[in-house]
Parts: C-alpha cells; structure tokens; sequence
C-alpha cells in the first residue's frame, strides 16, 4: 500500500495504560509508527498522561444548568453540546474523533472490559446529540464513515476464552463493547487486535506478536469491517423486534445472526472476531 493510497487520512489512538515501558505501550508506538510513515497525521490521547477524568459529573458543563435539582448527565451535556458549552477537556476529545477516519482504542483488559478511564471517556466524550441520537445509530449512525478498532491485551490465554473455556466465549464478551458502544454509535468496526497473555510467554514471543501487530495495521484502514444487522431489520414499532421476513430468512439456518441476536439458535462463531 502507498502513501497515497491513505493521503490525509487521520488517526486517533486513544491509549489506557499507566506505563510508558508497557506492551500496550509498545503496540500504541508502533501503530503511531506506521501508519504516520504512510502519511496518516495520527493523534494519541494519552489518558492517563491526561489525568483524564473517569466521572461523569455536571463538571462537563461550563456555565448554568437547565434543572439542576433533577440532574440528567444524557440531556444537561446534549444542550451543552448544542451550545458549545461542554468543558475544553471533552471539548477537545470530540474534536480530535470528528476529524478521525480511525480510532485504536488501545487497553489492557480490565475485569472483562475497559479500565475505567477508558470507560470515563467513552461516557464522557460520546454525548448525546454529539455521538448519537434516537434517529442516529446502529447502521444509521453518526459515525457510520469513520472505522473503529480495539486493540487490547488480556491476562488469560487463549483457550480461557473460547466456548468451552472457564471465561467463556471472547466474541460473547466482545458484544458489549463492540455492538453497544461502537457499532451503536455507527462506526465501521474493524476486528479486534487481541494479544493473548503477553505477561506469560517468551519475550520472542511478545516480539512476534507486536511484529504481527504492525504487519495488520500496515493495511488497517482497507480492512473490510465485521457485518452487524442492519437497523432496517427491526420493526420499530414493535420494540425494534426483527421483521418477520428477516426472521423467515434465517428459519434454516444452523446459526443466530450475530452474538446478541442469535434467534435462540448456536452462537456464530467468530461474529465479534473476524471480518
């Protein structure tokens, strides 16, 4: 791939991890690397080099609030959005992803899911109104031209994750992040980079994982993402329940459509994994 091909396409890193020494360090430098070698302008937030604040509070709001005895973060930060009067911390966040045409989140899996500040930045920078609406989501959603990506190291190994293993399935615990956050929010969502226990191998072995790494996010942004039900599926007017023709569709089939919509048949295998 040229340089040409990814001309004036930008990157946004949003990076989880406490030490500048770590793995998930390494992986950030090395994706910075690359793709800034192709001439993508990439931008990192450091969170923790931030000091980003994890809570959401009222704090987010410069000036007065609409009701403050009965506070509601969702609807006082949507009028504040509206009226540019989000605090410069969130401010800024919002306009490094609007101008992004990626985003690598980059994190050390904590508990089955994001650290909390990472968590405080998904709460605090994906605003209502900003990120998304009742009209705007899923396959409809604001983000729906921008790509997306986790990139994350676990402390089990592998075969702890997989559907006969004591965490359970990775794609089961992926949903969550992946369709409600992401796809919800209507990116393209690229398959997740997912080391495996990099505290519990060889140190050659953490280096063919990072080698991996840069090899992949060499052609990351050409990367085909992975398929989520459309939102014209679901019929509205009954609480967003699949139509009955898509239901029909997949009457023969031996798989759900996806991890979460499964239709009460086996779990796809690798829905939340690959492309």
């Amino acid at each position: 791939m040229s340089s040409s091909d990814l001309e004036a396409k930008k990157v946004l890193i949003v990076y989880a991890h406490q030490n500048p020494k770590s793995f998930n360090a390494a992986a950030k430098d090395i994706a910075v690397e690359v793709l800034t070698a192709q001439g993508c302008t990439v931008e990192v937030s450091d969170l923790y080099a931030m000091k980003f604040k994890a809570s959401a509070t009222a704090e987010d709001i410069v000036g007065e609030l609409k009701d403050a005895d009965n506070f509601s973060y969702a609807d006082e930060t949507k009028r504040a959005w509206e009226a540019g009067n989000l605090c410069p911390e969130i401010t800024e966040e919002q306009r490094k992803l609007t101008e992004a045409d990626l985003v690598i989140f980059q994190f050390p899996m904590y508990w089955f899911t994001v650290p909390a500040i990472l968590k405080g930045w998904i709460d605090r920078v994906l605003t209502l109104g900003y990120a998304f609406s009742y009209e705007k989501r899923y396959s409809k959603g604001v983000f729906k031209n921008k790509k997306a990506m986790l990139s994350f190291t676990t402390g089990s190994q592998e075969s702890m994750f997989s559907d006969n293993g004591i965490n359970g399935d990775m794609n089961v615990t992926l949903w969550p992040l992946q369709n409600g956050i992401l796809h919800y929010c209507g990116f393209q969502v690229l398959a997740p980079q997912i080391f495996w226990a990099p505290s519990y191998v060889s140190p050659e072995m953490r280096n063919t994982m990072l080698e991996d790494f840069r090899i992949r996010i060499y052609g990351a942004l050409k990367e085909e993402p992975l398929a989520f039900t459309p939102l014209d599926y679901f019929d509205q007017e009954k609480g967003f329940r699949l139509k009955p023709e898509f239901s029909e569709e997949q009457a023969a089939k031996e798989y759900g459509l996806a991890v979460g919509i499964h239709l009460g048949k086996k779990l796809p295998p690798y829905n939340q994994m690959k492309g």
